[in-house]
């Protein structure tokens, strides 16, 4: 005995290829990288050291006039210099600025890897319903083999009894090994499905692996209700990311043209010191405050804070144009979804007619009233019957996961 295998899931698939991706680790990878930025940053609040170092020969420096004849001081033409100084800002407005948009460059970013990661939900989907939908034909034609077979060993007996010619018997062996080559076809097409769907969820997925059709009925009707006002696609909080960027952005730009006041010291050793007259190597030190403040600018940070505003348009322009191209999608669906619904319903008395057709056939066919050829045209139509209810069944369920996926919506 062999235990059944659990049928596969569309929403375990589609959780189990996100786990896998290798962009998943990108989130912590962007949250390490922003932190490095911020403590960057942070630590502009700190002092600072540098030291600087300095030799230099000048060809000339200032004298003073003699007197009774004789040079009162002769400063050195060569100096020497090296010193350590220490900057401690007291205000910098653009210190929050810049924290503010490492923080919304990170809230960006990750949205819009998001938005990257988002787009597995339809190669699943895609490779789910391909596999699903061919799991259904395999099923239909492995009913109609079984019964060609029966028809071939009841024809091929009554051939040997002599109450049926050799052509009838030829024409269900020849539809027989075609409809096995079909079976083959489908298979092969299964198993690319499946390997397809393998590499997405990073695990292998057995050839007798079965597939459930998601139960989306409710979900899909409690969409219908919430359309206009929903944006759960991660796109919008992309685009919202993006606007309070250009927002940050233009804060930053700002924040340059207000005034920044700072302290300083310096301490050092050279030749001279601070008495620029010595010829001697003397220690010295100094400090004060300093007060910086790009007062004209030439009209760069306005156009700077104009560009952002632009830029926020632009991204409040494509937001609009995405709106409009989920709403199409979802009209698109919500079709699909009607039409298979009513072809559903249509194909059961469809199905139904052509299973008493094809019964009748048999035993028209087993009483010799019609040929072969003839039972086989209806057997046939029946095959084609079955195959379109479990096209439209596989179809309606995923139009219906389609519609979620539009609506950035989970498949459960």
């Amino acid at each position: 005995m062999v235990q059944a295998q659990e049928p596969l899931q569309l929403a375990a698939l589609q959780r189990e290829a996100l786990e896998a991706d290798p962009r998943t680790r990108e989130f912590a990878l962007q949250t390490e990288q922003s932190g490095l930025r911020v403590k960057n940053v942070e630590a502009e609040r700190w002092p600072t050291v540098s030291t600087l170092g300095q030799v230099q020969y000048a060809s000339d420096v200032p004298t003073p006039p003699p007197v009774q004849g004789q040079l009162l001081f002769a400063p050195p033409k060569d100096t020497y210099d090296i010193s350590a100084r220490v900057d401690q800002k007291i205000f910098d407005s653009g210190v929050q600025s810049r924290l503010s948009l490492a923080k919304a460059e990170l809230a960006e970013s990750q949205a819009r890897l998001r938005v990257a990661l988002f787009g597995l939900r339809d190669e699943v989907n895609d490779a789910f319903f391909t596999a699903a939908l061919l799991q259904e034909q395999i099923g239909a034609l492995g009913v109609t083999l079984t019964g060609l077979e029966a028809r071939l060993r009841e024809m091929n007996l009554r051939v040997r009894e002599g109450t049926a010619v050799q052509g009838d018997a030829d024409a269900i062996e020849a539809t027989l090994l075609q409809q096995r080559q079909q079976d083959e076809e489908l298979r092969a097409s299964r198993g690319a499905a499946l390997a397809r769907l393998s590499r997405l969820v990073g695990r292998p997925i057995g050839a007798d692996a079965a597939f459930a059709l998601p139960a989306l009925d409710d979900a899909v009707a409690q969409a219908r209700q919430e359309l206009e006002r929903m944006h759960a696609r991660p796109e919008y909080e992309q685009f919202e990311r993006s606007r309070d960027l250009a927002a940050r952005q233009a804060d930053v730009s700002d924040a340059t043209a207000r005034p920044q006041l700072s302290a300083y010291g310096r301490v050092g050793f050279g030749k001279p010191g601070l008495n620029f007259i010595s010829s001697e190597f003397e220690p010295y030190a100094l400090g004060g405050v300093q007060l910086q403040w790009k007062t004209w600018t030439w009209g760069s940070t306005g156009r700077e804070r104009d560009a952002q505003k632009l830029q926020q348009d632009i991204v409040s322009a494509e937001q609009a144009a995405f709106t409009a191209r989920v709403r199409r999608g979802v009209e698109n669906d919500l079709a699909a979804i009607d039409r298979l619904q009513s072809a559903l319903a249509t194909d059961d008395r469809i199905l139904s007619l052509r299973e008493n057709i094809d019964r009748v056939a048999r035993a028209r066919l087993q009483e010799g009233v019609i040929t072969a050829a003839e039972y086989l045209d209806r057997n046939t139509e029946f095959l084609t019957a079955r195959f379109a209810q479990g096209r439209h069944r596989v179809e309606l369920a995923q139009a219906r996961a389609r519609l979620l996926t539009t609506l950035g919506l989970e498949v459960r």
